[in-house]
């Protein structure tokens, strides 16, 4: 008798993917639902980013770095906070791999958890003065866990959600997914307001900050569930079948879009520069250099994230009249003008400050609202999920991940009108980007 071999079944969630799409494939999801759970994964994703970015300013410099000034703190502090964009693209790049071999639910399970897990943990860190420098070596890994995380995190629903949308609600439908942002904000200063007024310095130092860290595996656990519910969706899996969310290599990607991945990360690079310039930076730049509390301007900024969720709404209607790509190009405009008036406005007392918040925030929700996959249209139908996640990768590396150290580095040494050319020059590279691209397009025609 011949010796049959089995080889062993790698464990996958496709099966399950596909047999749940059959069950309900009489159900048709409507976009609405879909918007829910693309909100809900978006704002477990900036939650953990804004707990993160708000202790790197509150807690960390005191806990981790209390040898140093609370200049040089915060700036070590923001060294790290930039590690989680350096490991962004390695997680994509590893995630997309597990993608194709096990499903798209297990990746996101692996994500999430990931995710979720390594917030929490930062919340049992003890600091320097227990630890020594292992303290440090400890966060920075826990942050390149975040990091990696972001990168698996990436979902394909926001496309799925826009590929179900009217043609003519395209800009509309886009700005959903970016609604996460400054929810994902609200909570997570909210939390970190409410343990500040509540607690000493001491307690909060010592116990207080770390609950907000607990908070995230609860949110991320709920976030999957959305997420696998949308995976389980027959539009979903026919997108899969038509090859427009499926996950490619990345060097097969490059090969084919490199340029492209290049132009796309350049497009948005405004307002992801204001992203941090409104949200991590100023916090750091108020704490530093005011007489203001950080919990009172955590409040503020609270407010402002109101303003930015009105921005990212009209965002969507303006769009659909004039087109992403022009909304992004007036934004753009718009930022390099405010990034001369933000330094006078910082520097102008509790009244200046207030209006850099508000119109910075509504701003950025103006900008931000349309930021995402602008540029998508030029990839191929084949590389469109994997480009997407790979430009936007870049896009936070170069224009948000050192933008707090950046813009406190200079300011600090400088003044703080420089904290204002650091934003122009990300003004500057949206509009060439935009204009490269249109150039490009006429080529190919």
């Amino acid at each position: 008798m011949v010796a049959m071999t089995h080889r062993p079944v790698e464990p996958t969630s496709s099966g399950f993917e596909r047999d749940a799409r059959q069950i309900h494939s009489g159900k048709p999801v409507a976009p609405g639902n879909i918007a829910i759970g693309v909100v809900i994964g978006r704002t477990s994703e900036f939650f953990d980013f804004f707990v993160y970015g708000i202790a790197s300013v509150l807690v960390f410099p005191k806990l981790f770095f209390p040898f140093a000034d609370p200049l040089h703190g915060t700036l070590y502090s923001f060294l790290i906070f930039s590690l989680a964009f350096i490991a962004r693209p390695i997680g994509s790049v590893i995630f997309m791999a597990v993608d194709r071999t096990y499903g798209r639910g297990v990746k996101l399970t692996i994500a999430l958890f990931l995710l979720g897990g390594s917030t929490v943990s930062i919340s049992f860190l003890g600091g320097y003065n227990e630890l020594g420098s292992s303290a440090i070596g400890l966060l920075a890994a826990f942050r390149i866990g975040q990091g990696l995380a972001l990168g698996g995190a990436w979902d394909g629903l926001a496309s799925l959600l826009a590929l179900n949308a009217p043609s003519n609600r395209r800009g509309w439908y886009a700005m959903i997914p970016q609604l996460g942002a400054p929810i994902g904000f609200m909570i997570a200063s909210a939390l970190f307001a409410y343990f500040v007024f509540s607690l000493s310095d001491a307690d909060f130092l010592d116990w207080g900050w770390r609950y907000p860290f607990f908070c995230a595996f609860a949110v991320n656990v709920v976030a999957l569930f959305a997420r696998l519910r949308i995976v389980a969706t027959p539009e979903f899996g026919s997108l899969l079948e038509r090859h427009e969310l499926e996950a490619t290599r990345v060097i097969d990607m490059l090969r084919a879009h490199g340029r492209d991945v290049v132009i796309g990360a350049f497009a948005p690079l405004a307002s992801f520069a204001l992203f941090h310039l409104m949200t991590v930076f100023p916090l750091g730049w108020v704490t530093l250099y005011s007489e203001q509390t950080p919990a009172a301007f955590l409040m503020v900024e609270f407010i402002g994230a109101m303003f930015c969720i009105a921005g990212i709404v009209i965002s969507g209607l303006v769009a659909d009249r004039i087109g992403r790509r022009a909304q992004l190009a007036v934004c753009a405009v718009l930022i390099a003008i405010f990034s001369f008036i933000a330094p006078l406005l910082l520097s102008a007392g509790q009244t200046g400050r207030y209006t850099f918040v508000i119109v910075g925030f509504s701003l950025l929700g103006l900008s931000f609202g349309q930021a995402a996959g602008a540029l998508a249209s030029r990839f191929a139908q084949t590389y469109r999920y994997t480009g997407a996640a790979m430009t936007s990768d870049l896009s936070w590396l170069i224009g948000a991940g050192f933008a707090p150290f950046v813009a406190l580095s200079l300011s600090s040494q400088f003044g703080i009108a420089f904290a204002g050319y650091y934003l122009l020059s990300g003004a500057i590279c949206t509009l060439a980007a935009l204009a490269f691209s249109r150039k490009l397009e006429t080529l190919d025609t």
